[in-house]
């Protein structure tokens, strides 16, 4: 235990990290060393039931106040590697020429100059992905200095899983570390100093989400509710579908009252059905948080710069791109997890359509189809017409990267906005004039390319 807490020590001050970030890692390093699974039995909770709920309305009047005293903060600290990339995923194109960071920024740009000039913006970067951000922002003179506007995510070891010691990798000392979750956050506002730089400049509110959520806008709605609730945390929920059954749920502890949130690694086996069962446990995270400053440095000063949450642990190969390096331990933990340490912590229902996220080319072909519109604020939503349902897109593993769908959409996008789902299997080139009605699959088992022809496809099987 001693050799590990102080080969930790000795390798993140080498690289400069700050003494809070360091107690905050050997605080889940202990975890690990004591077995602590963070099992949430489901005596030991209750489902909600019901909880207040928020639709989109008109601007409220009165709001800007508010919204004088609002950051807003992106993370955006992945670089997408599921899908190919090798850069910052909020640098991908979703909407014609626009990446996700154009969306950000003209969508703050523009409600800074409607009703908010005092409103701020935040990136939360990893090392893998802060050059590529500051340089894509360099492009909104208006902005200012974007190295102003950057929150550098903290870096942590992986940890050997044979020996508990933080690991060896001499052929690329890049692999020995991994980032440490979303929550570290609250690490990086205290240690920073910027969480304090905030509140001294009247800041009283954060808004959070991630990149890559379309869906996650600043809703002043939401900013009036969360200001007027007095409450020091907001969580975003939305309800559980058939397709979220293995998610995380959001649940309360019997013995202290509290929200909690409870993945799947915190569910005993004995209790996966209750865990499961979506009528009984109902919302789950969007992880659009909204967080009260002055309530937020309490905490982290109470808590010597660190909020002790729930340890995530991940089992990878210290090398990813080979299965046969040696087993690590990474250790994360969530940012909604917060909940639960906030006193009056609270949550409320909004519209599925603010969790958007694009995690795969599946969803990336859906947002880019017509099935989705951009309005005058710039944001992203489905058309009025899919009734709040977005078509199901489901690519063959032919299209999995980036690169491999750019292919297959070349010469032109299929219409989307009547699809219920559309379905391709094996090599297949779309052409521009597609419009796909209803359930409509393409097979191709020939292993050659074959090329969608223009015209009207509506609930039909299309072999190659």
């Amino acid at each position: 235990m001693s050799e590990g807490i102080a080969l930790i020590e000795k390798k993140m001050r080498s690289t400069g990290l700050s003494e809070v970030a360091i107690q905050a890692f050997l605080f889940q390093y202990q975890k690990l060393l004591d077995n602590d699974t963070g099992l949430i039995p489901e005596e030991a909770i209750q489902p909600i039931a019901q909880l207040p709920s928020l639709d989109e309305r008109e601007l409220p009047e009165g709001i800007g106040d508010y919204l004088h005293q609002t950051l807003v903060l992106k993370l955006n600290g992945g670089l997408g590697t599921s899908m190919g990339l090798e850069k910052a995923k909020s640098l991908l194109r979703v909407r014609g020429d626009l990446t996700f960071l154009d969306i950000i920024v003209k969508q703050f740009l523009q409600l800074r100059a409607s009703t908010a000039p005092g409103l701020g913006l935040f990136f939360m970067n990893s090392f893998s992905t802060s050059d590529d951000t500051i340089e894509a922002l360099l492009s909104y003179q208006e902005l200012g200095d974007p190295k102003r506007m950057q929150l550098l995510q903290n870096r942590v070891p992986k940890i050997d899983k044979e020996t508990l010691l933080p690991i060896s990798w001499p052929s690329n000392p890049a692999l020995e570390w991994c980032p440490p979750g979303h929550a570290d956050l609250y690490v990086c506002l205290y240690g920073s100093g910027l969480l304090k730089k905030l509140l001294d400049a009247g800041k009283k509110y954060l808004f959070v989400s991630n990149a890559d959520n379309l869906g996650a806008t600043l809703d002043p709605n939401l900013l009036r509710f969360f200001a007027e609730s007095g409450a020091p945390f907001l969580m975003e929920v939305t309800r559980r579908t058939p397709s979220d059954r293995k998610g995380g749920h959001l649940a309360r502890r019997l013995d202290s009252k509290r929200l909690v949130l409870r993945e799947s690694a915190q569910c005993p086996e004995k209790d996966l059905d209750y865990f499961q069962d979506i009528d009984r446990h109902r919302y789950f995270n969007t992880n659009n948080l909204w967080i009260r400053l002055d309530r937020l440095f309490e905490e982290l000063t109470a808590g010597a710069g660190y909020i002790p949450l729930p340890l995530i642990r991940n089992e990878k190969n210290v090398d990813p791109r080979d299965k046969k390096s040696p087993k690590v331990f990474q250790l994360e933990a969530a940012m909604g997890a917060a909940i639960e340490c906030f006193d009056g912590a609270a949550a409320v229902e909004v519209p599925r359509s603010r969790f958007s996220p694009v995690k795969t080319t599946n969803d990336l072909l859906a947002v880019r189809s017509d099935a989705y519109e951009v309005d005058e604020s710039f944001r992203v939503g489905l058309r009025a017409k899919r009734r709040g349902v977005p078509p199901k897109v489901d690519l063959s593993d032919d299209y999995k990267l980036v690169d491999q769908l750019e292919e297959l959409v070349a010469a032109g996008i299929p219409s989307l906005v009547r699809s219920r789902s559309l379905t391709v299997k094996g090599p297949w080139r779309f052409v521009a004039g597609i419009d796909i009605v209803g359930d409509v699959r393409f097979e191709n088992g020939s292993g050659e390319v074959r090329e969608v022809k223009p015209g009207l496809y509506e609930d039909r099987v299309v072999e190659g």
